[in-house]
């Protein structure tokens, strides 16, 4: 009566079976961590090998000269770590975590500039593509040496008629509806009387 009550044997076998299920679960769990942990210590790895490869191209970037404003490198650390050198070009690490990608986004799609195990393949496919790009850069200069100021006298002078236009529009558009609206009112007022 005041004492515990023995619970029958069904109740043990159930009890071993739930901690058959706890035990399988704590090592799912276990394992899942583990996954987790590998696949962090990968991405931290991915990061690493591309900060490597960022400073072994130092040199080349401190060797262009501040006013050109071209490129803009930087390390980002998202699913998949990137070493963007400007806008389009980038350096990635291949499916095995241990080839450099050179990577270049065109309008028609990605193209692969260079791929090696070796930081130096890399440093000399990127120094060949800041090379076309100061090159490209000066042509487009030469070419054309008022180019810059040209343009900007000319889009500042279509943004001015352009704005000055909008304006006519929105004033004619407003008048237009003036006049709709009140021939409407007067039509409602002639068919009620």
């Amino acid at each position: 009566m005041w004492g515990r009550k023995r619970k029958p044997a069904a109740s043990a076998a159930t009890a071993a079976t739930i901690s058959a299920l706890t035990q399988a679960m704590h090592q799912a769990r276990v394992e899942a961590a583990e996954r987790t942990s590998v696949v962090v210590d990968l991405r931290d790895a991915e990061v690493a090998r591309l900060e490597l490869l960022n400073e072994a191209l130092d040199p080349l970037f401190a060797e262009i000269p501040s006013e050109i404003e071209l490129f803009d490198r930087g390390i980002s650390r998202g699913d998949t770590p990137r070493l963007w050198l400007d806008s389009v070009a980038h350096v990635a690490m291949g499916r095995d975590k241990r080839v450099y990608r050179f990577l270049h986004d065109t309008r028609v799609g990605r193209r692969v500039l260079a791929e090696s195990h070796e930081i130096a393949d890399i440093v000399g496919a990127v120094t060949d593509y800041v090379a076309r790009r100061l090159v490209e850069r000066q042509r487009a200069l030469d070419e054309d040496p008022e180019f810059v100021t040209r343009m900007a006298q000319s889009e500042a002078i279509r943004f001015l008629r352009r704005r000055r236009w909008r304006a006519i529009g929105l004033v004619a558009l407003g008048f237009l509806l003036g006049l709709v609206g009140f021939f409407a009112v007067v039509l409602v007022l002639a068919s009620k009387t």
